[in-house]
């Protein structure tokens, strides 16, 4: 679709999105808004894995991003590609697919614009790309939703879903942009937010609502998520960095280790990467109802 304004072309960028789209709800919200993005131009959008709840995770992934394109009229545009239907087996070894595959050949290919990548679950895809072809390091920036909250790291999915994957990326001289869970949830809505903002509009507002209501029901009888009444669409804020990088909000670290219990090992020398404090909810979410919006008034 067109929006109502224009993007210098100097300021448009490259951009793969690699995403666990069918573990819960929220993945499909960053979906649609970084397609709405007339700054970015996709060069593809990956199925990630989510771990072993599910012996067939990528492929449902990679199904519910060909479900959400086509709602978007966007399935011929826009090509999905399979990542890792698992995890790396060790910090050394990549898991070979179209989607490492994907990333290689964007990195290292000769268009101008800057390439980014964002990860939306874990980082088996962008481990595997590096350790097939360590010579895109240079040449794109990662931003990862995942991680405990700093300094001592604790518990996190994204990261539980590929440990080996996340420490051969932080070991890397890849540039990451890291937003932990602590910055992440921060992007909280209601549910009856929702309702005003998102199911009004159009097919894709209808499944978005109403695929987070289902995950919402499903999940109900268990004690600590989801709160009932509200959801953290965590994902979104991979999609509102590269819209405005939020200068004073993030940190330059050390890049840690981490151990099996997801705590991080502080190094005392080695690359700095770039970890988020906060990030401006109201912003994104903001930027995505509008696209949202727009892109509804357009098609109806």
């Amino acid at each position: 679709m067109k929006m109502p304004y224009e993007v210098p072309e100097q300021k448009k960028i490259r951009l793969i999105i690699d995403t666990d789209a069918k573990c819960e709800a929220d993945d499909q919200y960053a979906i649609v808004h970084a397609v709405l993005t007339p700054r970015f131009e996709i060069k593809g959008i990956i199925g990630a894995h989510f771990g072993t709840r599910s012996r067939t995770s990528m492929e449902e992934s990679y199904a519910e991003i060909k479900h959400v394109l086509g709602l978007l009229g966007e399935g011929k545009r826009i090509e999905a590609y399979k990542g890792a239907p698992v995890k790396l087996p060790d910090p050394i070894t990549p898991v070979s697919s179209a989607g490492a595959e994907l990333i290689i050949r964007e990195a290292l290919s000769d268009d101008p614009k800057p390439l980014y990548a964002i990860f939306l679950g874990p980082l088996t895809d962008l481990a595997s790309a590096y350790l097939l072809e360590p010579a895109i390091a240079s040449r794109l920036t990662a931003i990862w939703i995942g991680g405990g909250v700093y300094p001592e790291g604790d518990a996190e999915f994204n990261l539980s879903n590929d440990i080996d994957a996340a420490n051969t990326v932080f070991g890397s001289d890849i540039p990451l942009w890291q937003v932990p869970k602590n910055a992440y949830n921060m992007m909280r809505v209601g549910l009856a937010e929702l309702a005003v903002k998102v199911r009004p509009h159009g097919a894709i507002g209808r499944y978005l609502y109403e695929q987070l209501i289902a995950h919402n029901m499903k999940n109900g009888h268990r004690p600590d998520w989801p709160k009932g009444e509200t959801w953290v669409l965590g994902d979104s804020p991979a999609v509102g960095l590269l819209l405005d990088e939020h200068s004073f909000e993030y940190d330059f670290v050390t890049a840690p280790s981490i151990d099996s219990l997801m705590k991080y090992i502080p190094r005392s020398e080695g690359r700095k990467i770039r970890v988020y404090r906060s990030v401006d909810s109201r912003f994104t979410l903001e930027d995505f109802y509008a696209k949202l919006s727009l892109f509804a008034g357009c098609t109806e």
